[in-house]
């Protein structure tokens, strides 16, 4: 083989790989097979396979043809026997001769006790090298059978059975496992059934039980304690509770530490309590005055009933639900002067309302609004409203209120004040109606409706439920508009008779539709799209009070005399028919002029005020500018209440102010085919003729502001087709579409900036104003982007992302989160898509997808939401390691504020990092401030440190930096090394308290920093010499002596046992002299000198019968017997066999002659073989367990003591020689009969039958 070199010895590893055979070569009758032999070897230096040629492998190459039969062919309808096809097939079939089946031996017992089963190892050998071949070289259909015998029969011993470990009670500190076990009997292996027994049957040791686990400290954290009585019985109190930090210690104790140690957030020490309802109660007000001046009157006094809430606060309730209040209690007479006579009544003067004829309309939102009652306003939702009644010669506190003639009372919403003023705080459309204010005699109404967000007046009937006007909306928009149109017109244009003679019947109905006219006019200065937007009036879009620039807006209430509505009224409805309509929008457009006006007006009056000395030109000039953008039939009318005195040629200094840009409505001009001029906040269409597009852009501001232009948030690069005009007008010559996209105006100078844009589509098709940034918010509590940015913000911020759309015609926009499109219910407004409070869960992509009829566009951005670093009170990971480490590792957490650890010179330590946060913090560590140079290990992707020799860092402090894009957090903790040491410092009890052999040797203690700890830890240090100490060597008091007692009279049944007794005292010296027993007895009782003994009862072994020999059979008519063993008394009484145990035990099992063992293998005749010579013949014969005497079979296990004679064998194993030609088979007709001859191997078995053929 070319580029391998074998050597001798890889040479030694080649062998013969046959491959599968091939399908037969026929579908019916007899055909071929063949398979691909190769001759290969393993190549030890690379674990790969190589061919070699056929002649480098030894030995007999595997046959690669051999003869298949695929059944009869159509109308060779042959029958056989089972045993004819069997041979028949076997027979066509040319083995490989090199490998046959053999038993190898047998398997392992199934089982150790209690009965198993062996099987007889079959395995394909080679015959010549009698080493194990593959399966699939051996005939499958002559495997010998399968061979079973019987083993360990003895019955199993009791045994322990053990559960699992349960879960560790605790995390840290020390906790328990417990796990069940209990001593079991296996009865029968086939039904596996088992039986409890005593613990004391199972003569092994007992398993433990329980065990420790998680013997490490705990982190401190906050222990509180049992929460304190409630500070009220009912309507909502509080209790209050202690909480102390403590660390709970490897040895189970726990440790109180000042609160710093703990850097989890401290549990609430207070909470509400008894949040049920207290009963209903009386709340009476002060006595009013007495109801006369003189004389005798009466007082009274209100009560209110009310009903303590749960939360804290009270509730106003039915008068019903409290107790009777006796009417006395509310009534009561009083007394004052006598009074003086007059002689004549005083001329009393009727009360008088101050009313103001006039009517309101509200433009913009504004928070709170004052009226003066007796006119009409119309004004926005959700604005409040406060409604005065100013009266003379009547008291304010009597003055009353209703509405739609009913009695008004203060409510959450509405508030009636004693002070002869109401508030609606935010109206609603259940608030139209009209409202009277009653002073005595005197009455005076105010009319209030609600603008709608289409411009329209909401109806004044309270409306259905906000879920139904939703669902109506859509369905009658056209039809209401229809009906108002209709209406208008029929008033307007087709008055009465009575209204024809200029009296107005209604002037609610006429006022509601001319203030429609004027809320639809469209040619208000300076009107925008921003201009109906709902804006707070303290969000202006102003940089102060004197920053006028941006003031020529609509007013924030237009206001106009009833007289004026009514005299436009009255001169429509003497009008004829056919110039009503010319009539009505100039009377319209004239009525806009006036409020406007005097808006103007208003506002110069306040400017002169502010400003005296500085020309008025300064401020005129951007409202002349600006009123110049009405329509035409605006702007004569315009023009003529303008102040005259605007001179532009004064000398005098404007005030600074920062820039603004003026807004323009106006639509883009097309001033030929090919040439397009705009003003800012319109989309210009470029089309296939368009030749130059000119952006205009003004701006005011002193100084005066410097204009910049940008595209797609990039600055605009001037060039032949980009221009920037003296004007500071933008150019774009000959538009491509690469010039497609958003072009800003930029006016800025040293007090500000003002920025508005404009859009450049390509034949109208959708274009969204993106941007590319990343913005990335971890302080503030709001945030707003544009689409297509990406967005990395704290949790619980507001993120606002904006999709600004240009398109011809308006393009539609839809939102999606993940490619699902979001629900109206999500915050969607103008574009503008809210996040509110942002979690976890929000993250994603965000996408904004505008789409026209010209085509479709679609931006995303993408939210991810940031964590800053925490603590976390536990560390997983920890236990995990702390396990693998060893037990002389210690571990401790950081925290915050710093943790303390004492550890033994040249331990490890293991310090964990327990922080969590989004995304996963990275984790530096840091050794005294510095990064680590000492001999460590980062487990846990860094979050745990191991020090392998704490040594190596005798002082300083560790501490982990956790980064992530929200901020940062630094833990850290002290380890301080502590050597242990013995300590002689005291002495032990006097081991003596008298005589000569009393001393004292010095108590040996294991100290750490001054502190005793286990003895154990100090067991590596070489304990200090002990010198013992002699004490008490003083002569002892006289005191009995007594002698051992003497051996029992009896073993069993009860005995006696004697001592001697003598008093004695021990002198210091060592010495014993006797005494008189008086001198003992003074001092204590005599002992006894007799007892009894061995009161234990006499056992004895007592057996039962043999039982029956029968079983199990262990030879010829040779089996086992058994009885029973137990230990009783002498009177029958029986005991646990332990009080025998010192007794020889019988025998409980011994052989014994019986005839039903008396069995032998009986063995038929072998068949005859099935081949004459060859490797192919085998021969079988019966073989069963004979009983001797009644020559009937019996079950198999009775023989099992004797080996089981073969049931089959090969035969005629010889050379098959072509001396003589003779057929060597039976089935040679068969052959014949299937055109087999023609094979070499039919051919030369069949030499007979074939050569006749």
């Amino acid at each position: 083989m070319q580029g391998i070199s074998i050597d001798q010895h890889e040479l030694s590893k080649t062998k013969f790989i046959p491959e599968a055979w091939s399908t037969c070569s026929v579908t019916c009758g007899v055909g071929s097979q063949v398979r691909l032999v190769k001759c290969q070897v393993l190549l030890s230096f690379s674990q790969s396979v190589a061919d070699l040629p056929i002649d480098e492998c030894e030995g007999p190459k595997p046959v690669s043809q051999r003869a298949c039969y695929s059944g009869p062919c159509s109308g060779e309808a042959t029958e056989y026997t089972p045993e004819e096809t069997e041979l028949l097939y076997g027979s066509l079939q040319e083995f490989d001769e090199l490998y046959d089946w053999e038993y190898e031996g047998f398997t392992e017992c199934s089982e150790s006790c209690g009965g198993g089963v062996q099987e007889a190892v079959v395995t394909c050998l080679n015959k010549q090298t009698r080493e194990t071949a593959d399966e699939t070289l051996c005939v499958t259909s002559r495997r010998p059978p399968q061979l079973l015998k019987a083993c360990s029969l003895d019955p199993c011993p009791p045994r322990w059975e053990i559960g699992k470990w349960s879960t560790c009670s605790l995390t840290c500190g020390v906790g328990l496992q417990t796990r069940d076990v209990f001593c079991s009997h296996l009865l029968s292996r086939e039904t596996n059934e088992t039986v409890i027994l005593a613990d004391d049957l199972c003569y092994k040791p007992k398993p433990s039980l329980v065990q420790a686990c998680n013997r490490f400290d705990c982190p401190p954290s906050w222990y509180p304690t049992e929460w304190q009585e409630c500070s009220q019985t009912c309507g909502g109190g509080v209790q209050r509770r202690d909480t102390l930090c403590k660390q709970r210690l490897a040895d189970g104790s726990l440790l109180e530490l000042p609160e710093t140690f703990c850097s989890m957030p401290r549990p609430v020490t207070q909470q509400a309590c008894k949040n049920e309802d207290c009963p209903n109660e009386w709340l009476l007000s002060d006595w009013t005055q007495c109801s006369v001046s003189c004389g005798e009157g009466t007082q009274s006094r209100n009560a209110i009933c009310r009903k303590m809430l749960k939360t804290g606060g009270s509730a106003i309730i039915n008068s019903s639900l409290c107790p009777p209040l006796p009417f006395s209690s509310l009534i009561r007479p009083c007394a004052l002067g006598i009074c003086a006579r007059h002689n004549r009544p005083a001329h009393k003067q009727s009360p008088h309302i101050m009313a103001v004829k006039k009517v309101y309309i509200q433009t913009r939102k504004q928070k709170k609004l004052h009226f003066i009652v007796g006119g009409y306003a119309y004004l926005l939702p959700k604005t409040s409203i406060i409604l005065r009644c100013p009266t003379r010669r009547f008291r304010k506190s009597m003055i009353t209120w209703e509405k739609d003639d009913k009695r008004l009372v203060s409510s959450a919403h509405i508030t009636i004040a004693p002070y002869g003023y109401m508030k609606i705080h935010r109206l609603k459309p259940s608030d139209t109606g009209t409202y009277t204010c009653t002073a005595g005699p005197a009455r005076e109404h105010f009319v209030v409706k609600l603008i709608g967000s289409n411009k329209k007046i909401i109806a004044g009937q309270p409306p259905p439920s906000i879920r139904e006007e939703e669902a109506m909306r859509k369905a009658s928009l056209n039809e209401a508009l229809r009906t108002q149109e209709k209406r208008i017109n029929g008033i307007l244009f087709n008055g009465s008779k009575a209204e024809k003679r200029g009296h107005v019947s209604d002037p609610s109905s006429w006022y509601d539709d001319i203030v429609s006219r004027v809320l639809q006019h469209r040619g208000w200065p300076g009107e925008n799209l921003e201009s109906w937007e709902p804006q707070e009036s303290t969000e202006r879009n102003v940089s102060s009070e004197e920053d006028q620039s941006r003031e020529y807006s609509l007013p924030f209430t237009m206001v106009t005399e009833q007289k004026r509505l009514d005299d436009i009224i009255r001169n429509l409805s003497q009008q004829p028919e056919e110039l009503k309509d010319v009539y009505t929008e100039q009377l319209v457009v004239q009525l806009a002029h006036e409020v406007f006006k005097s808006h103007l007006e208003h506002q110069e009056s306040v400017l002169k005020a502010s400003r005296r000395g500085v020309d008025s030109t300064s401020v005129e000039y951007p409202l002349h500018r600006h009123v110049s953008g009405l329509t035409s039939s605006l702007r004569t009318s315009s023009e003529a209440f303008l102040p005259a005195s605007v001179d532009q040629a004064n000398g005098l200094r404007r005030p600074h102010q920062k820039p603004a840009i003026l807004r323009k409505i106006s639509a883009a001009q097309q001033l030929s085919a090919s040439e397009v001029v705009t003003h800012l906040g319109q989309t210009v269409v470029l089309a296939s003729g368009t030749l130059s597009v000119l952006l205009h852009c003004e701006a005011v501001g002193n100084p005066k502001p410097t204009i910049s232009w940008a595209k797609n948030g990039e600055e605009v690069k001037y060039n032949d087709r980009m221009l920037l005009q003296p004007d500071d007008s933008l150019q774009i010559l000959a538009p491509v579409e690469a010039d497609v996209g958003f072009y800003a105006c930029n006016a800025s100078n040293a007090l500000g900036s003002d920025s508005v844009s404009i859009a450049v589509t390509l034949a109208g098709k959708p274009l969204i104003k993106a941007s590319r940034a990343t913005v990335i918010n971890t302080e503030s509590p709001a945030v707003t982007v544009d689409i297509g940015s990406t967005v990395k913000t704290i949790q619980k911020a507001n993120v606002t992302i904006s999709c600004q759309v240009a398109g011809v015609p308006e393009a539609e926009v839809t939102w999606f989160k993940n490619k699902v499109k979001l629900s109206s219910a999500h915050h969607v407004h103008d574009g503008l898509l809210l996040i509110a409070n942002v979690s976890l869960s929000d993250q994603g992509l965000y996408s904004c997808k505008a789409a026209n009829l010209r085509g479709e566009v679609t931006e995303s951005s993408q939210l991810l939401v940031l964590e800053p670093p925490r603590p976390l009170p536990y560390l997983e990971d920890l236990t995990a390691v702390l396990s693998s480490a060893g037990t002389n590792t210690r571990s401790v957490l950081t925290s915050p504020s710093g943790t303390k650890m004492t550890v033994s010179p040249g331990s490890s330590v293991l310090i964990g990092c327990a922080v969590d946060g989004h995304p996963t913090p990275n984790i530096t560590w840091f050794y005294s401030g510095e990064p680590l140079s000492l001999q460590h290990r980062l487990v846990a992707v860094g979050r745990i440190l191991q020090i392998l020799n704490i040594s190596d860092a005798p002082d300083g402090e560790f501490s982990c930096l956790a980064q992530n894009e929200a901020g940062s957090l630094t833990q850290k903790t002290s380890l301080a090394i502590q050597e242990y040491r013995w300590s002689v410092d005291k002495l032990m009890a006097c081991s003596a308290s008298c005589g000569h052999k009393g001393v004292q040797l010095p108590q040996l203690r294991c100290l750490l920093d001054g502190a005793e700890v286990n003895i154990s830890y100090c067991k590596e240090k070489p304990k200090p010499a002990l010198q013992p100490v002699a004490c008490n060597r003083r002569d002892c008091p006289s005191r009995w002596m007594v002698t051992s007692w003497s051996p029992c009279s009896r073993s069993c049944g009860g005995g006696i046992q004697t001592r001697r007794v003598t008093c004695q005292r021990l002198t210091a010296k060592g010495s014993s002299v006797p005494m008189s027993n008086e001198a003992c007895a003074q001092v204590s009782k005599r002992p006894v000198d007799t007892q009894n003994c061995n009161r234990q009862p006499c056992v004895e072994w007592t057996t039962s019968s043999w039982s029956q020999c029968n079983r199990p059979c262990i030879g010829p008519r040779l089996a086992v017997q058994h009885r029973q063993v137990f230990c009783q008394t002498k009177d029958g009484t029986s005991v646990s066999s332990d009080q025998c145990s010192a007794l020889p035990r019988p025998l409980s099992t011994q052989n014994c002659w019986t005839d039903v063992c008396g069995v032998h293998w009986r063995v038929s005749l072998w068949t005859v073989c099935t081949a004459t010579c060859g490797n192919y013949g085998f021969q079988s014969r019966r073989v069963d367990c004979m009983h001797v005497r009644t020559n009937k079979p019996v079950l198999e296990h009775h023989c099992s003591w004797r080996p089981r004679p073969a049931n089959w064998q090969r035969c005629n194993i010889t050379p098959c020689e072509n001396v003589e030609c003779r057929d060597t088979t039976r089935y040679c007709e068969k052959v014949k009969q299937l055109k087999l001859c023609q094979l070499t191997q039919f051919k030369s078995r069949c030499c007979g039958t074939c050569g006749k053929a």
